[in-house]
């Protein structure tokens, strides 16, 4: 039996993504998402017009887009309910959020200079994604202030071990563990299921 049902919020499962930028001031900040697609070397990522990171990626056009793995949950929880804005948002201020100037430092991440953008890479994450701002759709008829912002991937940072041996430039799934918000909640992925048809088409296919 199904019913119709009206939940807040829609986070039925993403990715966790951590955006860095640089402040005004040349700092750097840090900011978890999970509203984030990928087609080709496009992404698109929905995020709260009054942020930090949203006044950074409109000034200097260009983030980098950290994914962590299920290892980094704890460093990425204690990016929660921070935010590089001072002094804090009401609406941020009424969800329990506080003032973090030091992104890198709260949350225990060491930062690694990145080769097309100013903004820093999360040494700790395996996947690192350059990325500068193509750009900016308003989210109309929703009753929060939300931009979409669409982003160009200028160059791709994969770990070591979560390659194919005989394919470096791809991801191999069955090492790769990205942390999932579903819900407000993090999750990791389990086992593969079943082996998928749609995976017996080559990669470089899709770039046709």
């Amino acid at each position: 039996m199904h019913y119709i049902s009206h939940p807040s919020i829609l986070y039925f499962g993403t990715p966790v993504v951590v955006v860095s930028t640089v402040n005004e001031d040349g700092t750097y900040n840090l900011a978890p998402i999970s509203s984030i697609f990928w087609l080709g070397y496009r992404c698109m990522i929905g995020i709260a017009a009054s942020s930090k990171t949203t006044e950074n990626l409109l000034r200097t056009k260009e983030c980098v887009l950290n994914l962590p793995s299920v290892e980094q949950a704890t460093q990425v929880n204690r990016l929660a309910l921070t935010t590089g804005t001072y002094p804090v948002p009401q609406g941020k201020l009424i969800k329990g959020y506080v003032y973090e100037p030091d992104k890198f430092g709260r949350a225990g991440f060491t930062p690694l200079a990145a080769d097309c953008v100013q903004a820093m890479r999360i040494e700790e994450c395996p996947v690192h994604l350059e990325a500068t701002l193509v750009s900016v759709h308003p989210l109309t008829g929703e009753k929060i202030n939300v931009l979409t912002m669409e982003l160009e991937i200028q160059r791709v940072h994969l770990q070591e071990d979560i390659r194919y041996e005989d394919m470096p430039d791809r991801v191999d799934p069955d090492k790769w563990r990205p942390l999932i918000m579903s819900f407000q909640e993090l999750y990791g992925l389990g086992v593969k299921v079943l082996a998928s048809t749609l995976a017996q088409v080559p990669e470089h296919l899709y770039q046709r």
